[in-house]
Order: structure tokens, then C-alpha cells, then sequence
């Protein structure tokens, strides 16, 4: 067998298939290379959205930092070949500081450099993540961390502004009104999940604790809200609520409709209630939309 000489990383490499690398003929500095996403010609059609997402990136909600996951794209002319897709990146990272806040503000200022460097009409963001608060229980106001999903999406153009939403998913609890009706006592009850997606007027004033008022109304009109911390006194208190409060999916949806309709800054929502039901295997759900 023959001997072999393995006592280096090359030596190794070799063994293994790597070869030395060719003798190119093909350019090495940036300025005489081909750039084939500027080429410009007829290519049929425009395009809405050229981006990237699915891209996880540390972001800041609140307090708190947390990791976000974005969708950044561009509009591309006719006689365009492409997008610069670094570009995209390079744009986040202005406004990286230990995280991108999660706010208008922000997105904006990310989207006006991006649609500059691209020498494109317009640019687009949907960024989400999930927003830690602390929460207090009901009755001995021991706190906990608590969260939400948030999502924040944002188009603009060379006119400004052109389309603002605010998305968030909370968890609730539910108790069946008519389990309650029925039965002897007790009444089966489960945890809700809420979700709604907010078109905001672009030239309304967006309150600064938005989040905090968006999730006070969606968990209000549950029967009871969820704790992350909860003792005996407390759990007697959430427990005697969800009982005195009982909602269907159908009135929960109805009950959150009315205080977003109550909203000066918003122009209209995308609503839905689901609930894992605790005596189905099957999940309940409603679901609305609304323009004012």
C-alpha cells in the first residue's frame, strides 16, 4: 500500500479531491468586471418587487432588543436588468445599532437610502419581530416578561409615503358562553390568539406608545388576559373574570372591531380571533375587514 504523507492541511485537501486553483482570464478588480444587473435593454416588463426576505437580523422593539425578520425589495423599470441585491444590506446597516429599532421612523430612513442607491421609484419593508414588555399580575403586581409579535411594513415613493401598516398577534383567554349557559357549573375555556393588521393614515400623528394601546384593546375585550406570573389571589381574580366575561369568537372579533373603528390614526384593519378549543380538536376562528 502506498505511503502516504498526510501531515499537513494541503497534503489532506489533496487526498480529498481540492486541486490548485486555475490561472483566470477573467478580471479580479471590481472596476473591469462585467456589471450584467445594469445592462439596460427592452426585458419585457416592469416589475413591483425585486428584493430579499426571510432575512433574520438583530432589531430593538420597546426596551428590549429582540431578532427581527425582514422583506426589503425595490421597483424595477422595463429596461432594467436587475437590482443591486448588496445594496439591500448596506441599507439596513445605516440605521444598525445594536439592533434596528422597529419603528416608521427607522423603516423610513432605511427605504429613502435604498431607493436612492438602487435608482429606483420606489422601496418596501415589512419588518417583524417579537416585542418583550413587563406585565404585572392582577392582584399581588408581581412582574414578568410578557410579549407580543409586532410587524411594521412600509412603502414609499419619490411623492412620500404611500402605504403604512402596523401588524400584532396577542394571546387572550376565552370562555364559551355557551358551555357556560348550559352547565352546572364550570364553563370550558382556552387560549385565544388575536391578530390584526392595521393600515395607518399616513399624515396622522402615530401615538408614541402605539403598541401599548393596540394590545390593551385586543386583550380587554377577552374574557381575561394572560399573566406571566400568577399566584393564587392572582389566578382566583383571572379566573372569576374569564367566568363573568364570556366570548365567542364571534363577539371578540365584534368587541375589538368597534374600539379599532374609535382610532383617529387608523384608516381601516384586517381582524381575525382563533381559538384552540379545549373540547375540539378543531380550532374556532372569525375573521373581518373594515374601512372607514
Amino acid at each position: 500500500m502506498e505511503q502516504l504523507d498526510l501531515s499537513t492541511r494541503e497534503a489532506r485537501f489533496r487526498h480529498f479531491g481540492s486541486v490548485e486553483p486555475i490561472e483566470g482570464t477573467k478580471p479580479v478588480e471590481k472596476e473591469m468586471m462585467v456589471d450584467l444587473q445594469s445592462s439596460k435593454k427592452d426585458f419585457l416588463f416592469e416589475v413591483d418587487s425585486v428584493g430579499i426576505n426571510n432575512l433574520s437580523y438583530p432589531v430593538v422593539i420597546g426596551d428590549f432588543q429582540s431578532v427581527g425578520t425582514f422583506e426589503l425589495a425595490t421597483s424595477l423599470r422595463r429596461n432594467e436588468k436587475g437590482i443591486n441585491m448588496s445594496r439591500i444590506l448596506e441599507s439596513l446597516e445605516t440605521e444598525n445599532d445594536g439592533g434596528v429599532p422597529l419603528t416608521f421612523d427607522t423603516l423610513e430612513n432605511v427605504l429613502q437610502i435604498l431607493r436612492v442607491r438602487m435608482h429606483q421609484d420606489e422601496a418596501e419593508v415589512t419588518g417583524s419581530g417579537k416585542w418583550y414588555f413587563s406585565k404585572p399580575s392582577p392582584h399581588t403586581m408581581l412582574s414578568g416578561m410578557a410579549h407580543a409579535d409586532v410587524e411594521y411594513s412600509m412603502r414609499i415613493s419619490d411623492s412620500g409615503v404611500e402605504h403604512k401598516q402596523l401588524g400584532m398577534t396577542a394571546m387572550v383567554t376565552t370562555l364559551c358562553p355557551c358551555s357556560k349557559e348550559i352547565s352546572e357549573y364550570s364553563a370550558h375555556n382556552q387560549r385565544g390568539y388575536v391578530k390584526v393588521l392595521l393600515d395607518i393614515d399616513p399624515d396622522a400623528d402615530l401615538p408614541e406608545d402605539h403598541k401599548e394601546q393596540l394590545y390593551g384593546l385586543l386583550e380587554i375585550n377577552a374574557s381575561s388576559q394572560l399573566y406571566p406570573i400568577l399566584k393564587r389571589t392572582d389566578e382566583k381574580m383571572v379566573t372569576e373574570r374569564a367566568y363573568e366575561n364570556p366570548r365567542f369568537v364571534e363577539d371578540l372579533i365584534r368587541l375589538i372591531a368597534y374600539d379599532l373603528v374609535e382610532l383617529d390614526w387608523v384608516k381601516g384593519f384586517e381582524l381575525e380571533c382563533r381559538n384552540e378549543e379545549s373540547i375540539h380538536q378543531h380550532d374556532a376562528f372569525s375573521r373581518m375587514s373594515y374601512q372607514k
